[in-house]
């Protein structure tokens, strides 16, 4: 994919884009009443800094409690 720099355009076409990205509207170019090209601000998500996990975790079982019955612990004295 090629890629310009945003000075590389007319003059005119940045102002569109600077226009579109700080109302944060997409701008839609048409050639012959159709649409070929739109253009939109990327929006950045947002993550919160605290909490951002919770509710994510699931509790499968007691961490306490051995994961079996069969297993016998001998003690070296």
């Amino acid at each position: 994919m090629k890629q310009i720099t945003l000075v590389e355009l007319p003059e005119t076409v940045q102002n569109l884009i600077n226009q579109a990205q700080k109302t944060g509207e997409t701008l839609t170019i048409i050639q012959n009443g159709i649409p070929f090209a739109i253009i939109s601000p990327i929006k950045k998500n947002k993550r919160a800094a605290f909490g951002a996990m919770k509710d994510s975790g699931k509790i499968t079982g007691d961490i306490v409690e051995p994961t079996s019955n069969l297993v016998t612990w001998d003690v070296l004295l």
